[in-house]
């Protein structure tokens, strides 16, 4: 499998309504969410890419490609990988408008690494857990709930508002 960053598309020679099936590897940049690094799982990504001529003179891309994003759980901190599955696709069209012109393809050259990378960013959850159901940490000792058990309390502080009453004593 070759690695590909920008894919030459007019080197395929597609007539009007031709298309290919590529099997490719890119390489998947790390994201920085929440000011953490995660990375991609596997760092050169096996990706399947669906080429087809249009008749416009353009393209039909189709990309596919499974991954893990590899980090710190967004409430634990604990490590977390999460798997990903990316389905993207992309025209280009000269002359075809805004809607019709893809920002990965200049002159018949793909940039499937930005687009491998964009789509990727875009198909992570939300929120990247160690497991679906985290609980995070504990807001008074930052002890993970998950090892806490559920009996894990802490002895509230008494309001301020009535430290005055502490201060009576009866006999």
């Amino acid at each position: 499998m070759a690695r590909t960053d920008i894919f030459d598309l007019g080197g395929l020679r597609l007539a009007a309504g031709e298309g290919r099936r590529l099997e490719l590897e890119v390489m998947l940049d790390p994201l920085v969410l929440g000011g953490q690094r995660y990375a991609a799982v596997p760092e050169r990504t096996p990706v399947k890419l669906e080429i087809s001529r249009t008749n416009g003179g353009g393209y039909a891309l189709h990309l596919h490609f499974d991954a893990a994003v590899s980090g710190p759980c967004m409430r634990c901190l604990a490590d977390a990988s999460p798997a990903v599955s990316v389905d993207a696709r992309e025209v280009d069209l000269p002359g075809g408008g805004e809607e019709l012109d893809s920002p990965y393809v200049d002159r018949e050259q793909l940039d499937l690494r930005t687009w491998a990378h964009d789509a990727f960013a875009l198909a992570v959850p939300e929120q990247i857990l160690c497991e679906p159901d985290c609980r995070g940490l504990c807001p008074v000792c930052a002890i993970p709930l998950r090892e806490a058990g559920p009996d894990h309390r802490h002895e509230s502080a008494p309001d301020p508002r009535w430290a005055k009453l502490a201060e009576l004593h009866f006999e």
